[in-house]
């Protein structure tokens, strides 16, 4: 599965916003939004117990 994220700082905190899905989240570095967009895919499509890979371009 392949889930397109957008990536920003907004000022304040580093947000991610999915593409073609209904997902957001955000944290104060860039390891915590990692972790956050890990958690937020697998609770969007119900998978919390599968690996999840993420790929910054």
């Amino acid at each position: 599965m392949l889930v397109k994220m957008e990536t920003y700082f907004d000022g304040e905190s580093w947000c991610a916003r999915g593409i073609g899905e209904d997902i957001f989240t955000q944290g104060d570095t860039l390891d915590e939004l990692f972790e956050n967009i890990q958690e937020a895919v697998a609770v969007h499509f119900g998978e919390t117990d599968g690996i999840i890979g993420l790929l910054v371009m």
